[in-house]
This record gives C-alpha cells, sequence and structure tokens, in this order.
C-alpha cells in the first residue's frame, strides 16, 4: 500500500507505470479470484485504491498546472 505523500514524491512516468503494473495485478487477481485461486481476495481492493490514489495525484498535477496556466495568463 503506498502512502499518498509517497506517491507524490514520484514523476508523472513512473506513477504512470506503476498504474500499469497495478491494472495488471488487477487482472490476475481477478482472474485468479474467478478460477477459485484466489488466497487474499482483500488484495483486490488494496489494489483498487491503490490506483485510485495514484490517479487523485495525477488529477491534483492536472488541475495545479491548469490553475497556474490561467494565472499567467491573467498576469499578462
Amino acid at each position: 500500500m503506498a502512502a499518498a505523500a509517497a506517491l507524490r514524491e514520484l514523476a508523472d512516468d513512473q506513477l504512470i507505470d506503476q498504474i500499469g503494473e497495478l491494472k495488471q495485478e488487477l487482472f490476475n487477481l481477478r482472474f485468479q479470484f474467478a478460477t477459485g485461486q484466489l488466497e487474499n481476495s482483500a488484495r483486490m481492493s488494496q489494489v483498487k485504491r491503490d490506483v485510485a490514489r495514484i490517479n487523485t495525484v495525477l488529477r491534483e498535477r492536472e488541475i495545479a498546472a491548469a490553475e497556474a496556466a490561467t494565472a499567467e495568463k491573467t498576469n499578462d
């Protein structure tokens, strides 16, 4: 489980890579669940939350960049 503070220190490309890895893990977990091989079903929820946490950090950065661009336009 990744803390949001730790995620905010990473670069955008690292976060996107982590999302890809987590989505692959989630796919594997769902497959194991469907075939009855999943031992720790709580891991699915953890992975979903980690993906959501990373998406939130990326969205925060996107909003901050848009606000900075808007503020720069109004100052010119």
